[in-house]
């Protein structure tokens, strides 16, 4: 699923973007939720800071003295992912805000049309093939999630559940297939586990923990315990996932 977060300093325009938005994913069956709004710069960049964001709904004029283009710069620096669309009735801004690596500039007041615009080239980039970002697409119904927030996947007979941060997906898939979809932070730790190893949180002889709380956990097969301690280490991937079917 994607996140979506927007920030606007009059809630009135935030509480019409969020239904035109609620309203664009229904219709067309996209997969994203808004699941944060702020109307200061502090409150939107704590929560970034903190928790993965997909795209960004940004207005450049907060009433504060630091602007959306401000807040762009800044979130650069930590997420270069995120897709930035930025909101402002100062077309004036247009040239600067796309200096941002922004994604889009529609002007204000907003309407449905416009944004349903964005919005579907929009996953239109994030279902190219040559999108670079951090998306992957889970089954044919272009179900699509962020692939920082997969704690890990596990393999029950012709499924495949992702555990991520805030829910539980099951799709008809292998690991043969989803192999080819995933970074090298991804690792075979069991026959039944693959595990994201920048989530893990703790780990012992048997099980990996993840998140805080260490209430997701998954197990550790003995054919991979060497090689996942090797990859904990050393950071040497060996290509751990290159070889799936090769072990049973």
């Amino acid at each position: 699923m994607l996140s979506f977060v927007l920030c606007d300093d009059n809630q009135s325009i935030i509480d019409r973007l969020s239904r035109i938005l609620d309203s664009i994913f229904l219709e067309n069956n996209i997969d994203a939720e808004i699941k944060y709004t702020a109307n200061t710069p502090e409150d939107i960049l704590n929560y970034i800071k903190s928790n993965i964001v997909d795209v960004l709904f940004l207005d450049i004029d907060l009433k504060s003295n630091t602007s959306g283009i401000d807040l762009a710069y800044i979130i650069r620096k930590f997420n270069k992912d995120v897709y930035i669309i930025f909101t402002s009735a100062h077309l004036e801004y247009i040239l600067i805000a796309y200096k941002c690596k922004t994604f889009d500039f529609i002007p204000k007041p907003i309407s449905k049309e416009r944004v349903e615009e964005t919005i579907l080239r929009l996953m239109e980039d994030i279902n190219s093939e040559g999108n670079t970002t951090s998306f992957i697409r889970i089954d044919s119904k272009n179900t699509i999630i962020n692939q920082d927030s997969i704690n890990f996947i596990k393999k029950e007979g012709m499924k495949l559940v992702f555990y991520t941060d805030t829910r539980v997906y099951e799709t008809y898939n292998s690991f043969s297939k989803i192999s080819n979809e995933l970074p090298r932070n991804f690792v075979r730790c069991h026959k039944s586990y693959i595990a994201n190893i920048n989530k893990i949180s703790d780990i012992n002889n048997t099980t990996i923990l993840f998140n805080d709380k260490n209430t997701m956990q998954c197990n550790i097969g003995p054919k991979y315990k060497n090689e996942l301690m090797e990859v904990l280490k050393n950071g040497n991937f060996s290509n751990n996932l290159d070889n799936f079917n090769n072990r049973k």
